[in-house]
Order: C-alpha cells, then structure tokens, then sequence
C-alpha cells in the first residue's frame, strides 16, 4: 500500500506532500494545477522514463518519494528478495521508502530502501505495489500484444509460457543447423575436408603439452654436452674424492672428508658452542652428499650418442611447422585441434547426419506443437470466463445491453514466414515467442448488433468503461495493490458517472484506489478527497486533504464552477450525501 508520497519541483508541483489511506483516494483540482503531476511521480517510483522537462522552471532536480507498507501482500517474501538483493533496509516502522530524483541536465537517479539501485531494479520493486493507469492504457488496451497480455495475466499461463518457449528456442535452433547444413552443403563439405587434412597432420606428428619448451631446453644442454660433461664430473670429484692434481697424481680427499674430520674435532670437545656447530656441520655433509647423488645422476643421464642432437632438432621441425600453420605454439596448436574438432562435428552433412538433425526438428516440433496446444487450450478456456465476467462489470457501469467478447485464433504461417509450424491439425502456425495464438477483443454497446472488433467499436466513453472493467476482474485475485486510474472517467457523464464511482467504491474494499478525476459523482464516493490548487501567485501548486465542508464546496466548483454558490453547494451535499450513504449500506 502506498502510505504517503512527496513531491518537489515536478511540473506545476513545487513542493507537497500527500498521505494516502486505505479505501478509496480521489485527486481533484482545476485544470492547470498538476493533479496529474501526483501521477506522474507515481510513474516515475515505477521505473518510466524521465523527462528532465518536467523539471519544474528554476529548479536544478524534480524528486518524487513515497512511502509503501507491504504487510498486507501476499507476495511479501518476493519483495524480501528485492530488498536483500538490493541491500535496502526497511524504516523502522517497516515501510520501505523509494525515491527517483530527476535533473534538469537530463541524468535521473533511483533509490530503494536508502541505497541507489537502477531504474529497472525500482520498476521491479513498485510492480508489486502499484498498478497505474491513464488515458494511455485506454489506447494500449487498442493493441493486439496487450490484449493478450491481459488474458494471459486472467489465465494465470506463466508456467505453460515459459515451458513453450523453453521447447521453442531448442526447435528454431536445431531447425536453423538443418536448414544452414542443407543450404551450405557443398561449402561446409569443403570446410570438413580442410579441417580433417589439418587435424590428420596434427595427430600424425602428436605433440604433448609444452614439448616445444622442453625441446628448447634439451637442444641447448646437447649443444653444451662435453662442457656441463666436464662441470659436473669436477664438481662431484670435488664433493666425492678422486680429484687429479697439478702433477698428475689423484688426490684421495674430498669435500666430505673434509667435513667429515672438522666434525670429528668438534665432536671430540665438550664445548657446547662447538658441539653445536659440529651438529650443524651434519646437515652440511648430509646436502654435500645429497648433491653428489644428484650431480651421478645427471652425468647418467647425458646422452653418449651425438645423434640425439639431430633427433631433437628434427623434432622441433616438425612441431614448428605446426606452430607455422595453426597457433603460436604447441599449446595453441592443441587448442585449435579440440576447437576444430568441435566444428568438425557441426559440419557432418553426410545423408545420415541430416536425416538425424530432420528427426530430432520433428521431435522437437511435436513438442513445440502440444506446449503450443496446451497454452492455446488455457487461454481459449479464460477467454470464455473473462468475457463473461466483464460484461457483466460492463452491466454495472451503465452498459447493461453492452457485450464483450475475446476471440482466440491461430496465426496463421505466411509464405516467408520465419518460424513456421505444423499443428497437429496440420495447420501451419505462426510459432511466436508468445505461442501461435492472435487474441482479439470485441465489443459492441448494443445486444443483437454485430460485434466489432473494440478497436472499431467503442467510443472514447465506452473504452474508459471497458478498461475499467477490464481492470476490475483482473484484479479480482490480487489482494492488497494500489491502484492508480488517472481520468479513466473521461468521455463520460452522468448515470455511468455515477455507476463508475459505485465500482470504485466497491473496489476499494479489496484495493487501495488512487483516482484522479474531474467527474464529481465519481468524487463523492471516495473515503479521502485531496485537492491540488494553485498557492499564491507563484504558479505553484500543492495538495491539501479536504475536510467535510471542504469537500462540499470542490464538488460545487466540479458540478458548475459554483464553489460559493448556496445552490451549487446544497445539490454537492446532496450527491455527497447519497453517495456516502450507499457506501455505508453496501
């Protein structure tokens, strides 16, 4: 529920504050004075678009915020999840508070729950909250992708919707390969043989992952053979004993030796700073012979055949001319040879691998064809129901010999079509993202005359009724939303005024309703009557509640511009009245 909203330099608004009830909320004022403005900045909580004109004159930024409880939702764990993913924090009294700033340089900027969030993220909020609508709606509502819209949302199709186009995106692209391998056949034949001559020379030559580096490194070590040869067979001499002297002779001692006699004489003191550095001195002999071991080993394992050498070098050969063709190094090579392999499998346009792809379009489309089926079968069936239940809305509205009806039809595939389907029927459909059925709203405000289409049939008067109406029965099964209707009475006078203001009344039992309206029968049934009027000279406008006398004198100006006038005022009781007392009877 919307509990308050504050507006600052929004068109005709400089500054006001509005606080808004259970029940049924009527906005009213002479025209100029931006009562839709209040509108407006509800759209603007909703995530619509800003317009840096509506930015008052003067003014560097227009900010709009409100306030909303959500106690009463049933929805109210999706708007936990809002709030969570956002970081938004509820006030204290558990009302959540968004606002939309909007500069005149044109940049707006969105809040939820004291933390900056986009635009989109707000529209997610308020769309549980809030459902509005204008004059614009009444024109939408003209719209073949609205009315259906409207009869999925009756429908309740979410689930049928989402399982269609899960079966549909698998179909259109399964059916794109058919028709992609069949058009190109000969193309992606020659593609096929070039990456099979590729992937032939890759296997045949079978490079390892980082053979390249490791052939480097093998190539210099045998070019320096004799070299690290003589190195380490000094070092180890050194670490191990048998080293030749100058004169020719072998000198039997060793770096382990000698380590091996400095720690005897340190062990044989029994100074304990000796003794501790003949303990480190074991750790030195054992290194020096973990490094002899090591030093062996590596003497074995140099090769003794000088044509090793050329065995590598030609090695390396073969990988470079890998490396020439394919990638930068081996690495590369083996990535292009598992990506090319990939594409290889993609490009099989042999006899048997499109009869396969052909048979799996098929299944894919029979399925397609029941998800389609089964969407079709549940609006078909609504379609029934919602045209029964709003032209009874229609009888409450002044239009009791009025008939609404909703026609549903297959789109039927043209010549070029896209995305063609066989139906079970044999028909070929349109498959659309939204399923293979057209919906169409028909009217006519006399019984026995032929429906029309409502786009050719209803005046401006009559659509108001048929939105409101519309609205009425869809919003039979959502409990706790504001909803916001901005002049949906135009175009109407009065005993269907005044049947609209009855329809209001009732609705608000089980919504909160915002109305703007400059019809004084729909006025006199509100629980709260909020004027917005003009302040001073300043051209400034603001809202202010009504109280009962207030209020008697708003519905004179409404009835006849006669505010002041004793018989304006008594015939403005006398319809308040009337209405408040119906209201209570109700």
């Amino acid at each position: 529920m919307l509990s308050e909203i504050r507006i600052e330099s929004l068109g005709a608004i400089s500054s006001a504050n509005a606080e808004f009830d259970r029940g049924l909320t009527v906005l009213t004022g002479e025209t100029g004075t931006g009562k839709t403005m209040v509108v407006t900045g509800l759209h603007l909580l909703g995530g619509a678009r800003a317009d840096a004109n509506r930015v008052r004159s003067g003014a560097e930024r227009a900010v709009v915020e409100g306030r909303f409880t959500t106690g009463e939702l049933g929805d109210v764990a999706a708007i936990d999840e809002i709030l969570d993913s956002s970081g938004a924090d509820r006030d204290d009294d558990g009302s959540v508070i968004a606002l939309r700033s909007v500069s005149k340089d044109g940049p707006s900027r969105a809040y939820l729950g004291g933390r900056s969030v986009p635009a989109k993220l707000l529209s997610t909020f308020t769309n549980h909250l809030l459902t509005l609508h204008g004059q614009n709606d009444q024109l939408r509502l003209m719209r073949p992708d609205e009315q259906r819209a409207a009869l999925d949302r009756f429908a309740s199709v979410e689930d049928k919707l989402k399982r269609y186009r899960t079966v549909r995106e698998d179909w259109q692209s399964a059916r794109r390969d058919l028709i992609d391998r069949t058009n190109r056949a000969r193309e992606l034949a020659q593609e096929a043989d070039r990456l099979k001559f590729a992937l032939d020379e890759i296997d045949t030559i079978d490079p390892s992952p980082g053979e390249d580096d490791a052939l480097v490194a093998d190539i210099r070590r045998l070019s320096e053979l004799d070299a690290l040869r003589e190195a380490a067979s000094t070092a180890r001499s050194a670490l191990s004993g048998a080293l030749d002297d100058a004169d020719g002779g072998t000198e039997a001692s060793s770096a382990s030796d000698a380590i091996g006699q400095a720690k005897a004489a340190l062990e044989g003191t029994d100074d304990a700073a000796l003794l501790a550095l003949g303990r480190q001195l074991t750790d030195a002999l054992t290194l020096v012979d973990d490094v002899s071991r090591e030093i062996g080993g590596f003497l074995d394992d140099l090769p003794s055949d000088a044509s090793t050498l050329e065995t590598k070098l030609a090695r390396q050969g073969e990988l470079r001319s890998l490396t020439r063709k394919y990638a930068a190094d081996v690495s590369g090579v083996l990535q292009w040879a598992a990506e090319s392999r990939e594409r290889l499998a993609q490009l099989d346009v042999s006899e048997e691998a499109l009869g396969g792809l052909a048979r799996r379009v098929d299944e894919l489309g029979a399925r397609l064809g029941a998800a389609a089926a089964e969407l079709t079968k549940a609006r078909t069936k609504a379609a029934k129901s919602l045209a029964k239940a709003v032209t009874a809305e229609l009888a409450g509205l002044a239009m009791a010999d009025a008939e609404f009806t909703i026609t549903v039809s297959t789109m039927v595939a043209q010549t070029d079509d896209s995305a063609p389907l066989t139906l079970s029927s044999g028909e070929q459909a349109h498959a659309g993202s939204h399923g293979v059925d057209q919906v169409e709203f028909g009217f006519t405000a006399h019984r026995g005359v032929t429906v029309l289409p409502l786009t050719k049939s209803a005046s401006g008067g009559e659509l108001s009724r048929v939105m409101l109406a519309l609205e009425v029965v869809l919003a039979a099964s959502v409990q706790g939303t504001t909803m916001v209707f901005d002049e949906v009475d135009a175009g109407v006078g009065g005993r269907a005024a005044v049947q609209i203001g009855r329809r209001l009344a009732r609705l608000a039992r089980t919504h909160q309703v915002i109305v703007v309206t400059h019809l004084p029968q729909v006025a006199a049934y509100a629980d709260t009557h909020l004027v917005v009027d003009a302040l001073g000279r300043s051209g400034a406008s603001g809202v202010r509640k009504l109280d009962d006398d207030s209020r008697v004198a708003e519905l004179a100006r409404m009835l006849a511009g006669l505010g002041e006038s004793d018989t304006g005022r008594a015939h403005a009781r006398e319809l308040l009245d009337a209405a408040q007392e119906e209201r209570v009877s109700q």
